[in-house]
């Protein structure tokens, strides 16, 4: 599957900009803990994707956003990133909307994952590596599912194919939650817990038996269809390897999509963990509830977008918040991004200004402490206003400026 164009990131030392960025710590959900990622010359990312049955909203924007500036610091400290990311394209959800709607279930995942991209490009996102759609990949699941089965780790009901959770000894370990914690939210985001046959309710379903008018594919347990965390989990083994440094998404991810991924991965392979760290994005809402497409309370950037709002104002608004808070979406917070944006603009027009290189170690700093955005726009707020009120000694910081703040926050100014 194609992914999108990448953005130019200016190199900092190009402008005269000094050093390397820092070493990042990030949040561990598995810990419970900030810790230090410690990748070698390559990190290695996979996020979690869209299922494509309706446009990008804010609430993906802002973890796309978050795995976005992960990526930029590890670069700006000297490794190059592997990034995968993957689209669930074929799923429930997307099925179900196809019903609905009367379209073609592919025709319509088309469309959603091409405005997708086109919502990334504009808000200067680096694209991953390897752009995976769960259709392209039945092959390399099909063979992950054999694997499991050749160690004991799936069983059948009624034709359909689960994983035992009972298989990993270490099932749990990445959302720190307790059997009667799980059950409700296993119910909630697209588990089974009441189907009968199962070995124990938090089974996960590896593979489908085919359904009356639902899409389907050949396969050594019969026709049918892929589950959900097996998807990810055969394409993060096939393209990034086992303990690849960050497995991310939003909060919503860590039980039971991130849970059931590992432990697949980890049974399958035999190895652990199937990733360092798992990280996770806050949620955003909107009228007092989480922004969701169940409930259709969703602000969409390409909407933003058509009204004439400038993507960089919608990624400033989007930076404003720290990406593992939950937040609420207000238009004041658009219209605050709009002014920040044109006096960071106007500041970096000038033809000087304070020197940039100890508001390029206060960014690196923030950025490497947990991707601590707020603090780091705080700090070229605070360059913007020196500025503005006439504070000149270096006729090369604008231009400095205006690179670190492309190559760092994805800004183009």
């Amino acid at each position: 599957m194609q992914s999108w164009p990448a953005p130019e990131v200016p190199p900092l030392a190009d402008t005269g900009l000094p050093g390397t960025g820092l070493q990042l710590h990030l949040y561990d959900t598995g810990t419970a803990s900030v810790r230090p990622t410690d990748p070698g010359a390559t990190a290695r990312m996979y996020v979690c994707g869209i299922t494509p049955y309706d446009a990008t909203h804010l609430g993906h924007a802002a973890t796309y956003l978050a795995f976005d500036l992960v990526n930029r610091v590890w670069r700006d400290a000297g490794h190059r990133v592997h990034y995968v990311q993957n689209v669930t394209d074929v799923d429930d959800p997307l099925l179900v909307r196809a019903g609905e709607t009367g379209q073609d279930w592919q025709e319509l995942a088309e469309r959603e994952i091409g405005l997708f991209r086109e919502d990334m490009t504009a808000l200067r996102i680096l694209p991953p590596d390897h752009y995976v759609g769960a259709v392209e990949a039945i092959p390399l699941i099909v063979e992950f599912i054999e694997r499991l089965r050749a160690k004991g780790a799936a069983y059948d009901v009624d034709g359909d194919v689960y994983f035992p959770i009972s298989s990993d000894p270490g099932f749990g370990q990445v959302s720190g939650l307790a059997p009667e914690q799980m059950l409700p939210l296993f119910a909630e985001r697209g588990g089974d817990p009441e189907r009968r046959g199962k070995k124990d309710p938090l089974d996960a379903m590896l593979w489908q038996a085919e359904r009356p008018g639902e899409p389907a594919w050949d396969s050594p347990m019969g026709r049918g269809r892929p589950g959900w965390h097996v998807e990810c989990c055969a394409i993060s083994i096939e393209y990034l390897g086992m303990t690849f440094d960050v497995e991310g998404g939003g909060s919503d991810l860590a039980f039971p999509h991130h849970e059931m991924g590992a432990s697949h991965a980890q049974v399958a392979t035999g190895e652990r963990p199937h990733a360092q760290a798992y990280v996770h994005a806050g949620m955003v809402a909107l009228d007092g509830e989480k922004m969701s497409k169940s409930k259709g309370n969703l602000v969409f950037v390409s909407e933003l977008r058509r009204a004439g709002t400038d993507p960089m104002a919608i990624r400033l608004a989007l930076l404003a918040h720290h990406y593992r808070s939950d937040w609420e979406w207000t238009a004041p917070q658009l219209a605050a991004a709009q002014v920040r944006l044109a006096r960071w603009r106007e500041a970096v027009g000038l033809p000087d200004g304070p020197p940039a290189g100890p508001l390029l170690d206060e960014v690196r700093r923030r950025l490497a402490a947990d991707l601590d955005a707020p603090a780091a726009l705080a700090a070229v707020d605070h360059w913007a206003g020196r500025a503005l009120a006439g504070e000149s000694a270096d006729p090369a910081a604008p231009a400095q400026v205006r690179a670190l703040a492309d190559a760092l926050l994805g800004l183009s100014l």
